[in-house]
Parts: C-alpha cells; structure tokens; sequence
C-alpha cells in the first residue's frame, strides 16, 4: 500500500472516529464499526484496510474445558494498521496465481483442500504480481504431480515486508470479533454439508465468512497463551517439535454453538502439510513492526531463532539422524538446543534465571552440561547438568566452589565424567595459568562423584586421558603434552581452541590474523577470518576461511559420530553473531545452519551409527516420515517401527482409526497375547487392508488375532482419494513406503537392518515417547463424552451414497479372505461413541442414519456365516453401552480408563477363541 495512503487512512481514523471520506481512487462506505473502511485500490482488489492501531483484541478462553493450547486469555494490541481480505480466496483467484492443478465446482468457492504452503506460495505470487516484494523466502521446495507443496526448507517469515500473506491469529480475531455471529455462517445447521459461494450467507458483512463456509489458515505456528498483553503477537517462533498451526473459523460442516472466536485447531493435529476439503485461506498484507513471538517455553521474545538446515542435510555432514545442537541465545542467557533427529525442526528454549555458558551435550545425548561464566572471565562459576528436553528437568549442581567449561569424556572402564576447570580465565600470565587446574568428576544416574584433579593449569579445551594430553586457548595457545607445559603458535594470540576427541589430537583454534597463519595460508586476513587446524606437535596442517562479510568465533570440533567435523558461530561485521555453521573440513566447506540474533557456544553431537546392510539405500529404507509428512506420516512412522522389531513376537495386531489407536491398550492383554496397536489417524478400511496384506501377511508368522475397529459411520471414505485413504497417493511423500512397494514389499524374505534403519530415521520425539514404549497405543486423558454429540458429516449420507458403504463392506470381506487363507481370526470391533447420539438421528460423529444402522450392523454380523474366521464385537450397542463419561476423551473416543475396560474385555473374547481353536 502507497505509504500516503496509509498516512491518511491513519489520520481519518483517528480524527474523525470512524467518518471516512473519500480520497483520490479510494470509495469508501460507512460500516457500523470504525476499524473497517472499504478499500478498493485496484492495486489492493478485495482487501479491506482495517484501523487496527491502539486496538486490542483477546485471544483464548477461561473456559477450563477449552483445549489446553486455548487457554488461558492473553490479550494482544496493535501500533500498526493492515489490510484484509474481504472474503476467503476464491477458486478463480487461486487459479490466476497459483500453478496447483486444482478441481473446483465453482469460481466463486473458496478454495479448498489446499495447505499452509500453498497458501503462503499463492501469496508470494500475488505479490510479485503486483510489483512487490514477497513476505516468505525459503531454500527450497518439494511439489508432488499437481504442484500441491509438499515441504519449504529454511521458510523465514518476513515481517519487514509490505507484501500479501495471511493474516496472524491476532489480525484474524480482531476483525472476526467485530462480527461474530456462527449462526448467520454456512454451518452444519444450513450447508447441506457443502461449501458455499463466498459472501452468500451473511451480506450485510462487512469482511464475510469468518465464522463460517470454510475453516481458515492464518499465518502463526501454534503457541501458547500466557495471561498477558502482548504487542503486535505473531504467534511462536516455530512449531515446536510436532510442527503445529492453526486454522481459524467455522466450516460448513461445523455446528453454531460449537464454533467459537477462541479456536485453534481441528479435529487432529494441523501442520503445514494439511489439506482438507473444508480449510481454505483469506490474505492480508501490512508490515508488522517490532513483532513479538511466545515460544513452547512460554518465553516471549522480539527475535526469532531461525533453523536453516534439514536433518537431511546434516546427516550429510555427521553421518547421523541422530544429530543435536545445543548453544546459548546470549539475547536471553538461556540453552537452546535443536533435535535433528525430528523431521520437523524447531529452536527449543529452555528459560530459567541460570545464565547458561558452553554447553556440552553427554555422550548419550540426553543431557547437557553448562557453566556460569565464559571463556577469558575470571571469578566464581557455576556447574550444571540438566536433561536436554523443553524443560531442562532433573536440574543438578556440582558441589564446589568453581567450576566452568564442561566438556564430557568417558573412561576407559566405560563410565562417564565430566572435566573442567576451577577458573575460566585467560591464560597468559603463567603463575595465574598454574594457580588453577583441570578437574574430573564421575556423573552416572543423574547424579555427580566426587572431583579428582588431573592437572596442574587451565586445560579447559580438551584432555586425552589415554596420553594425558591437554590444551588451552584463552589468548595463548597451550598444550601440555609429554608431561611437559608448552606454548604452541609461536606465543602468538589464539583463542577458542577445542581438542578432538577422536583420538588425532588435532587442535582447531582461531588467531588475530598471526604472522604464523598468514605464512601457512599463503594471504593475509584479520582477527578470527580463519579457522586454523593443528596437528599433535602444534604444527599448522589446515587453514579453513571464513564465510565474507563474517568471522568464526565459539569454534568446537564436533562430538560423537565423525572426526572431520567442526561447528562454530559466525559473526557479522558489527560483531552479531548471527549465525552458527556447520565446518566440514574434509570438504573445506562452512555450511550454515542456525540464524538469530546472538547465537553463541554452540555444540554438535552426533550418535554413531552402524551400516546396518550395504544391500539397503540408507536414505529410503525405513525413512517413513520426512518434514513433508503431518501427524499421519509420523504415527505410521513409528507403527512400522514396532511392526519391523516385533514382526516375529506379535500374535495379536490392532488396526483401525483413533478409535482403536486410543481404545485398546497392548500391554494389557495378558501375557499368552503379545500385541502391537499400529492403528493410525485417521483411518479408512483401505489403509487397514494395504498394511496387513502387505506387512503383516508378509512379515509376521505367529500371527494368530487381527482387530480391527469398524467405523461404520466413516463408511463414506472412498479408495481413490489421497484424504480418505493414505495409500492412494499421499504415502508417496513417504521414502519408506515407496521404497517397500519397489521392492514388493519385501515378499521374498525380510531384508536384514531394515528395523534398524526404521529405529534409526528421523521422526519426532514427543511421538515416539507416546507410542513405542506402548507398542502404539495412545494414552489420552478422561474428559467425558462431551456436552453435545454433534455430527461432522451429513447424516443421510448413506442414503445419498449406499455404494460408499457397499465398497468398504467388500474391502473387509477382502481383508477376511486373506486372513483365512493364514488362519487369522479378525474381530471386527464398533468402538463406543457417546450415549447422546441416542438422542439425535445420527449413529455417530460422522453421521449414518440411526434408522439405518442397525439393519447395516446386522449385516455385517452375517459375513460371520460366510467367513467363520469373523466375530463381531459391538461395543456401541447402538449408544446403549455402559462406558460411562469416566471412560470417555471426547464424544467418540475413549481415554485410559475406558481402553483399559475395552481391552479387558478383548482379553475374554480372546480366551474364549483360544478354547474353541487352540
């Protein structure tokens, strides 16, 4: 927007109180709130300007019931204006910026089934067709068939920029609120289940559809509230480690009083890879000054720590997925680390009061160690281990008087200790440099030994036990080595030295521009311009230059998984330190990787990993989950882990939707019964048949019990569509599984190491702490069955589309020939849903008719006398069950307590088979 036309749109609104007149090629019309004016500059077509400063609005809710990432109310104000979208982008409008082969029932409907990247990229084009700069950059871009946006790598959101984006959650509430009315939107109550043109329900609507038609992007990833006033709020700084955004808004297919300002979310969790046919998108444009973001701390910040590098990228580097970065935001004196072992990447925080210095990550990489005091500062320090997790938990302190650099070793015994010095000062008055010494203490259960001294010196840049070989780097370049002290680098200034711990005894180090590194450089450079490598004599063997316009600082060799591998901070020339590198010295290469404000003392850690089988490609065997995937890739992810380490133990395999993810506990069944729960979410009778006929058939030999959870009222998904079967199409952003199907899924003889390579992929912390430890059932807590049993889908859709359920009544009658032909018994079970949908018309959550329903149970309950190999296990009983609102997450899912009754139960029913074949 032209800068005089914000000036005056700003002078109106503060001077007249809402009584806008109009300006050169500008029609205005008066509107019942002043934060509105209708702005139809054709360079700004559809947009309205909307006077947001010295506003304030308020996002989230009291109500204790609301979803925890909605509470509690945090109000946000505005020192800047923007521009909004009249109404959701239509399907003419994607289609003349967008090169998304999309299939739309009319022009004037919004766009739907379209992500978060499609969305932003759509943006982008419309910018620069309208002569302007882009509001998103990225590395790079994955696109599957139909231009659909799979993955960006290195995505920054600018938020200097005047250029079309979508609107932050706070711009959305605050021009939502001013007319919230759910009843007045296409909803459930009015939509026939199906979209609608845009602005065709309420006209009297000022900005249309906010409430309603379909659900809406908006530009934040998921954070939390606080009860606080933030200024101009744009959301967390990332998507923390499950990747999280949020839509905002009804849909068609969303109840009135179910619909509300607070919302957030979905139904499963929203990344920037979800589509759904009821999701679409409005923009907006305005630069956002002085932003500020909440992290998954709870920590407020004005900067973003941006991650520039996939976990692809680094396992190029250090040979690993299992990869951490753990440094200090010297903004806020806080550790924060990055887990590449995580398809989805995010700066973790960890904010406490204890000034965090030269963190080292232990050999395990589960915890980290810390000092209170820097390199080259003399005086009283603190020692710290903590785990290395959003909470920094099991926090414990060594009990000395001094103590700072930590680095971690381990013992030729195999235990684990921690050496560092009593003083963290420079090094270049002698006596000072042997007044202090190197200390080793013994840690093992989260807890510290007792402190020996190693030598006499402050050796605080690393020590080889095996040679007790030693050296310094705060302003002279010392080494003890023979058991003799000595000054390397021809007394020379050096600084931020660090020893391999691969055994070379290497040393890198950085100078002052020394005549010493000039020579063996052959070029003259400054201070820090040049990371330089020494071999065990002191003697140069390796000079590695700075990226232009930066210098290293804070450089480490990297610990764990390769020798020729070093990170390091890089400056700026106002001596910012922006950014950390990676340095591959083999390649004598800097390759960035982390970008913020102040980023210092970072440390890479890598776990060493073994080629499990050479006959294996290392970056598609078991890789089932990359940063393209959402939460269906990643629980299928770690469901292929428990089906390739348990394929031989199972017996017993559950395979079905949420229902049946939260509904039956594996480890409850008794021990005659050993079960993996590799239900994913959501589900369809197609995604069932494709995993058991192509795994389980193929890779587990005792198998004797296949559950699966019949959701009839889901009967309407079809096989030929990428949302409602992951098999159709969407798995083919998936390495692993096209890999499988290229190699026919394995049907001549499982292939050794793929377990490990699955076990060893990236995939995602907090999933795998939920999953693997139960053999893939889903603890999820007790809420009730919900106030309301309200219907997601038309009720009558059977009556509309009876072949929808035939073809899933033919995929389970598939799925029961080929059990048979193995003498595998499947129990079909109808998960309990809340008694209230007793009384409505509706069998479930995505409708069937109540009247039709029980003839349709009945007949399922008859494919037992064609395939006696099938028994029905009807837990609903048409609603007219005893799992009572103790049982119960939501209105059709049961939480820990209610599955533990389920799988009881289960467990009789299993008995009672074992006695009639045994």
């Amino acid at each position: 927007m032209k800068v005089w036309k914000i000036f005056l749109f700003t002078l109106l609104g503060l001077f007249f109180a809402g009584c806008l007149e109009s300006s050169p090629n500008t029609t205005s019309e008066k509107v019942d709130d002043p934060t509105y004016s209708n702005n139809t500059d054709p360079t700004l077509e559809g947009m309205m300007f909307i006077f947001a400063e010295n506003s304030e609005t308020i996002l989230g809710t009291q109500d204790s019931t609301a979803r925890a990432s909605e509470r509690p109310q945090m109000k946000v104000d505005f020192d800047y204006n923007f521009s909004i979208g009249k109404h959701e982008v239509t399907c003419e409008e994607f289609k003349t910026y967008s090169k998304m082969q999309v299939v739309c029932k009319g022009d004037s409907l919004p766009i739907t089934n379209v992500n978060y990247y499609d969305a932003i990229l759509f943006a982008n084009e419309r910018s620069k067709a309208e002569g302007l700069d882009t509001a998103y950059v990225y590395g790079s871009a994955l696109f599957d068939a139909d231009n659909h946006c799979l993955s960006l790598g290195n995505l920054i959101f600018r938020t200097d920029v005047e250029a079309y984006r979508l609107p932050t959650e706070a711009e959305w509430t605050l021009v939502a609120s001013k007319n919230w009315n759910p009843s007045k939107g296409w909803n459930s109550n009015n939509s026939k289940y199906k979209v609608h043109p845009v602005c065709s329900s309420d006209t009297s609507a000022s900005v249309c559809d906010m409430a309603g038609n379909v659900s809406e992007w908006v530009n934040d990833w998921l954070s939390k509230f606080k009860d606080t006033t933030l200024s101009n709020f744009a959301g967390a700084p990332d998507g923390g480690t499950l990747g999280e955004r949020i839509i905002k808004g009804g849909s068609y297919r969303d109840a009135p009083n179910a619909t509300t300002l607070y919302s957030r979310g979905d139904v499963y969790t929203v990344t920037s890879s979800t589509a759904a046919d009821y999701v679409g998108f409005r923009l907006a444009i305005g630069k956002i000054p002085n932003p500020t973001w909440m992290s998954s701390t709870g920590n407020v910040s004005s900067s973003v720590i941006s991650v520039l590098a996939s976990a692809g990228e680094m396992r190029s580097y250090t040979g690993s997925f299992h990869t951490k970065l753990a440094f200090r935001n010297d903004e806020t004196g806080n550790l924060v680390y990055i887990d590449y072992s995580n398809a989805i990447l995010s700066a973790i925080e960890i904010a406490d009061t204890i000034d965090s210095f030269h963190p080292d990550i232990s050999p395990d990489g589960k915890r980290v160690a810390f000092c209170t005091k820097p390199e080259g500062i003399s005086g009283i320090s603190s020692l710290y281990v903590r785990d290395l997790n959003e909470t920094g938990s099991n926090l414990v302190k060594l009990d000395v008087e001094s103590a700072a650099i930590p680095r971690w070793g381990i013992l030729a015994s195999g235990d684990t200790v921690i050496r560092y010095v009593d003083d963290a000062g420079n090094n270049t008055d002698d006596a000072t440099f042997q007044a202090h010494a190197l200390w080793q203490v013994p840690f093992s259960d989260g807890k510290f030994g007792t402190p020996e001294k190693l030598l006499s010196g402050n050796y605080h840049d690393g020590y080889d036990a095996e040679s007790e070989f030693a050296v310094s780097g705060a302003r002279l370049l010392r080494a003890h080595r023979n058991g003799k002290d000595t000054v390397w680098y021809g007394g020379e200034q050096a600084c931020n030295a660090s020893l391999a711990n691969d055994g070379t005894k290497r040393t890198l180090f950085l100078d002052f521009g020394g005549s010493i590194g000039q020579s063996f450089a052959e070029t003259s450079y400054n201070a820090h311009k040049a990371l330089l490598v020494a071999d065990s004599t002191g003697n140069l063997t390796q000079v590695i230059p700075a990226p232009d316009g930066y210098t290293f600082d804070h450089t480490e060799w990297i610990s764990g998984s390769t020798s020729n591998v070093a990170i390091a901070s890089l400056a700026n020339d106002a001596g910012a330190h922006q950014k950390i590198a990676v340095v591959g010295l083999s390649r004598a290469k800097v390759f960035e990787i982390v970008e913020g404000e102040e980023l210092w003392h970072p440390c890479l850690w890598a776990k060493r990993t073994e080629k499990f089988s050479e006959l294996l490609n290392s970056d598609s065997a078991g890789v089932y989950y990359t940063s393209a995937g959402g939460a269906v890739d990643v629980i299928l992810r770690y469901k292929m882990e428990l089906l390739w380490e348990y394929r031989n133990a199972a017996n017993v395999l559950i395979l079905g939707s949420s229902r049946s993810n939260a509904g039956v506990v594996p480890k409850e069944l008794d021990s005659a019964y050993f079960a993996i729960n590799a239900s994913n979410v959501p589900n369809s009778l197609y995604e069932t048949r494709y995993l058991f006929e192509n795994y389980a058939l193929n890779h587990m030999p005792n198998l004797k019990y296949l559950v699966v959870s019949l959701d009839i009222d889901m009967w309407w998904k079809q096989k030929t569509n990428e949302i409602e079967n992951y098999f159709y199409k969407a798995y083919k952003k998936s390495p692993g599984f096209v890999y499988d199907k290229n190699h026919e899924f394995w049907k001549s003889g499982y292939p050794a190491g793929l377990a490990e390579h699955t076990e060893n992929s990236p995939g995602n912390s907090i999933y795998r702490e939920w999953l693997i430890p139960t053999r893939g059932y889903k603890n999820e807590a007790c809420y009730g069955w919900e106030e309301e049993a309200s219907v997601d889908k038309i009720v009558t859709w059977y009556e509309d589309n009876p072949e929808f359920f035939k073809a899933n009544v033919e995929e389970l009658e598939a799925i029961l020939a080929l059990a048979s032909k193995k003498n595998i018994t499947v129990i079909g079970v109808i998960f309990p849903m809340s008694p209230k949908f007793v009384e409505t018309n509706s069998f479930g959550r995505y409708g069937l008719s109540r009247s039709k329903a029980p003839e349709l149970i009945d007949s399922l309950q008859s494919l037992s006398k064609t395939y006696t190999n099938f028994v029905l296990m009807d837990e609903n009983k048409m609603g007219n069950h005893d799992y009572t609102d103790a049982d119960a997450q939501n209105r059709d899912h049961l939480c820990s307590v209610g599955a533990i009754q389920m799988t009881r139960r289960l467990n009789s029913l299993l008995d009672s088979l074992e006695q009639l074949h045994p």
